[in-house]
């Protein structure tokens, strides 16, 4: 509030002495909410895990750099050309609530990890995946459990939880021992107990049955993966159960 508090005193003064335009007064406004945490949020211990500025909690998968072709751009993460690999969070997470935002380019993909480690090749080697993709245009758009807010492979989000590329959607992961959720724009579209006699049938008939390790961690990161295509998050907030 703050902030906002900030922008708008400046603003009025701006017009008034005639210096710039109303459009770009309101500009700034349009994401001055971003990347914040509420006093309630804070209190709740909500933290955030990207400030809008830097990405100071991220790094590239198996590395302890970033790279470059991952930018902050107008207070968002942007994976702005392909080769900037999958980053995920330096620390690690084991029961949490998780929210985010994510955007994604006309006929793009891409996908949020939880649980991920670095003991496989991939960073997708052992991790839970949930699907980001244009539902429209990507190829990858013949199965239902790999659409978008979709547990990939394993489980399909509902058409109602689903948006056009361009547009924001908002994500909740929600894990506390062993039962995990999902919502994607308010529709939820995962609820299921990972290692349950429910979730080891779904993973016998999915891409992972052999796939040693998969969904075995205790303990892991948040991942935001690299799938050649241009792609946008924002509002990544975490709070640890």
């Amino acid at each position: 509030m703050n902030r906002l508090n900030h922008y708008l005193r400046s603003s009025i003064g701006a017009i008034k002495g005639g210096a710039v335009s109303l459009f770009m007064v309101l500009q700034p406004l349009a994401f001055a909410h971003d990347n914040v945490l509420t006093e309630k949020e804070e209190k709740q211990g909500w933290q955030l895990l990207f400030n809008g500025k830097d990405m100071s909690a991220w790094r590239n998968f198996k590395q302890s750099g970033l790279s470059d072709k991952w930018q902050v751009i107008e207070g968002e993460i942007r994976l702005t050309e392909k080769g900037g690999g999958d980053i995920l969070t330096k620390d690690k997470y084991q029961n949490f609530d998780l929210k985010l935002e994510w955007k994604i380019s006309k006929a793009g993909n891409s996908g949020i990890f939880v649980m991920a480690d670095e003991l496989g090749k991939q960073i997708y080697s052992h991790a839970i995946e949930v699907q980001i993709l244009d539902n429209q245009r990507h190829s990858d758009n013949k199965i239902d459990s790999h659409l978008s807010g979709s547990l990939y492979d394993l489980i399909a989000s509902p058409k109602t939880s689903h948006k056009p590329a361009g547009q924001w959607n908002q994500v909740r992961i929600l894990l506390n021992k062993n039962a995990l959720k999902v919502w994607q724009n308010q529709v939820q579209t995962v609820d299921i107990s990972i290692g349950s006699e429910q979730w080891n049938k779904l993973v016998t008939k999915s891409k992972f049955s052999d796939w040693q390790g998969f969904a075995g961690a205790e303990i892991g990161h948040i991942g935001l993966q690299d799938h050649s295509d241009p792609v946008a998050f924002k509002n990544i907030k975490i709070k640890a159960l």
